[in-house]
């Protein structure tokens, strides 16, 4: 089958060859006549060779989705049903069942395409003009594979109107219930698909929440930016003598409580409704200390232009929360900036332990989990998710100050015999 053609400026292939699925606008030369947006193309490189095939469109800054780097892979509902049965089975073969993330976009070789399944309902996400054009044929996959309860179609993202798409949520397959309940380790969580954040719920940090069950017997707990309280209740479940759940949401909060009711720790759970930058700040006045601060706000930078903004927001925050953590214990410091590399989330809180006053200690760098995996082949998805968690030993001021007033007069008198001798 013929494509029409768009052709790449010179020296714009190397991102291509190295398997970027995403061309910008400033990157080609041309574009045949014949192209309309939301099309499959071939794209060339700047000596006309074919490179890629993916979607195009022209007022949007990603003018090219990358699909396929296989000149004689086409474009058809077998392609689509190829990738989401390929990602499908990696999950699977992960170990994942339940509840996960079955395609993540550019990842799993399907860019502007998410799709989340919550026990036996699915949610979807198409942020792309292509991939629209072919809802229905993606609906009858997901159908034929999964044969779920429901699909729920959650395409309210902000980003659809930059490719001239209408924000649209409804159910288009099924039934899907108001609420259901998943199942995250040792947990249950309630899951709005219609209502909730992003998809439903937030996936990303699942394996993430089971890495508090060494980190949490015994601590009294300080849970920031809880949203519907994930690693709240895991913190409890997993022995925590006191959890406190803190977001600005009242709506989430709402929630953790029913997580927790659900998951019997209502009696260790308590929430705070409150901003968690002023919060933060009272309980240090306060001088209030916890076993085990986490820290999980959202996305401060959702751009390059707003970095900067977002790395003084990020070290605030966690500045505070490390006053916060008592000698010995732990702090969960988390981003879901994909500009927030891991080096400069690093650098944040070795600034933000020094400001402190902490010394702080690496224990697990972690990544998103594995239901999303990160693309190496472009900054857009190399992990934007990182979770640090620390062990923080600290000196308190007043002790630290009066031993090194002890130590330099120790030294000053060891020096003075030496010199009266030398006289």
């Amino acid at each position: 089958m013929e494509y029409p053609k768009v052709c790449l400026r010179r020296g714009e292939e190397g991102g291509v060859l190295k398997g970027q699925r995403l061309i910008y606008d400033n990157e080609l030369d041309w574009a045949d006549d014949i192209c309309t947006d939301g099309c499959v193309v071939d794209v060339l490189d700047s000596r006309q060779r074919f490179a890629a095939r993916g979607f195009f469109n022209s007022n949007s800054r990603l003018a090219v989705r990358v699909l396929t780097r296989d000149e004689a892979e086409p474009i058809d509902r077998a392609f689509f049903a190829r990738r989401i049965e390929a990602a499908w089975h990696t999950r699977q073969a992960l170990g994942f069942s339940d509840s996960c993330r079955v395609v993540f976009g550019e990842s799993d070789g399907l860019p502007g395409l998410t799709v989340d399944k919550f026990a036996d309902c699915l949610s979807f996400q198409i942020a792309c003009l292509g991939l629209e054009q072919w809802k229905p044929e993606l609906i009858s996959i997901l159908a034929e594979l999964f044969a779920p309860r429901g699909i729920y179609e959650r395409d309210d993202l902000p980003v659809r109107e930059k490719e001239g798409l209408p924000l649209i949520k409804t159910c288009v397959y099924g039934e899907v219930p108001e609420e259901l309940v998943i199942r995250e380790h040792d947990a249950h969580m309630l899951v709005s698909i219609a209502n909730g954040q992003k998809t439903g719920h937030f996936l990303d940090q699942q394996e993430n929440r089971g890495r508090l069950k060494p980190y949490a017997p015994g601590q009294n707990v300080l849970d920031l930016c809880c949203c519907t309280g994930g690693f709240s209740i895991h913190a409890a479940l997993y022995g925590a003598k006191s959890v406190e759940a803190v977001d600005v949401s009242e709506d989430a909060l709402a929630l953790v409580r029913r997580n927790a009711a659900l998951n019997g720790v209502e009696d260790v759970v308590t929430t705070t409704c409150a901003n968690v930058f002023d919060l933060a700040r009272q309980y240090v006045r306060e001088g209030r200390q916890y076993g085990l601060v986490v820290c999980d706000p959202p996305a401060f930078a959702k751009s390059r232009k707003a970095l900067e903004n977002a790395y003084r927001g990020y070290k605030e925050l966690n500045l505070q929360c490390m006053k916060l953590v008592r000698p010995g214990g732990y702090l969960v410091s988390c981003s879901c900036s994909q500009f927030m590399t891991p080096e400069l989330f690093l650098k944040m809180l070795r600034e933000a332990a020094q400001d402190a006053g902490r010394d702080a200690r690496l224990l697990e760098p972690l990544i998103q989990s594995r239901d999303h995996p990160a693309s190496l082949a472009g900054i857009a998805n190399v992990i934007y998710g990182v979770v640090l968690m620390l062990v923080i030993f600290y000196m308190p001021k007043g002790l630290k100050d009066s031993l090194a007033k002890w130590i330099k007069a120790l030294y000053q008198k060891l020096r003075k015999p030496a010199r009266k001798e030398q006289v």
